[in-house]
């Protein structure tokens, strides 16, 4: 489960940062180039994407039994 919030936090991050270049008019050729909406969209989402990542990887994991 730990995992999952993991890689979700990440792929959440990574579209958040493409939003974002998005919106600041550095990657071009899109309807979302330019427009301040996707910029603030993709902040957000790269904030929340880092947020689970990190909460992710602090909660521990399932107890094993010996």
């Amino acid at each position: 489960m730990r995992s999952l919030f993991v890689a979700f936090g990440v792929i959440a991050l990574l579209i958040g940062v493409v939003w974002t270049l998005q919106g600041a008019d550095v990657l071009l050729g899109s309807f979302m180039s330019g427009s301040p909406l996707w910029l603030t969209a993709g902040v957000v989402l790269v904030v929340l994407g880092a947020a689970v990542v990190f909460l992710g990887a602090r909660t521990p994991g399932a107890k094993k039994a010996a």
